[in-house]
């Protein structure tokens, strides 16, 4: 039993009871896109939540304690994502990366954008040519130091 396996349980239960990330997001009390994460092994639960997500999961106290530890994170198979949903946000960042550099650089200095200190909300948004996702990323801004 390692991680994975809890992360192929929790995906399995979800399919075969037809929940929903919101739904299971609202019973942990934590947003839609950080329960996804924690679900999918990208994210460390505390106590109260891992047994949130084992009751909505029907996982055993031993998967529950998988839930806990801090995970590798990084949940790519390739350098390059073949999925063609994650392709496009690789592609949006080797076409767009070079102007959000710039920009943040621009308007905050030397630093990065941490993903630590972060948040994310993904909306859909009706449209009549076809409806959009809206994705908004926000993280706090570390400028380098000097030393």
């Amino acid at each position: 039993m390692n991680r994975n396996d809890v992360t192929e349980k929790i995906i399995t239960a979800k399919v075969s009871k037809g929940l929903n990330w919101a739904d299971v997001a609202a019973k942990v009390g934590l947003s839609k896109e950080w329960t996804t994460a924690a679900c999918l092994g990208q994210m460390t639960l505390n106590s109260e939540q891992a047994k949130v997500v084992g009751e909505i999961f029907g996982l055993t106290e031993e998967e529950q304690k998988w839930l806990k530890v801090v995970p590798y994170k990084g949940s790519l198979v390739s350098a390059v994502p073949t999925d063609p949903l994650i392709y496009r946000w690789y592609e949006i960042v080797n076409v767009y990366g070079t102007t959000i550099k710039e920009l943040i650089h621009e308007e905050f200095g030397d630093g990065i954008m941490s993903a630590i200190d972060f948040s994310m909300d993904i909306q859909r948004e009706a449209d009549p040519k076809g409806d959009r996702v809206n994705v908004v990323l926000s993280g706090k801004f570390l400028p380098y130091k000097s030393y």
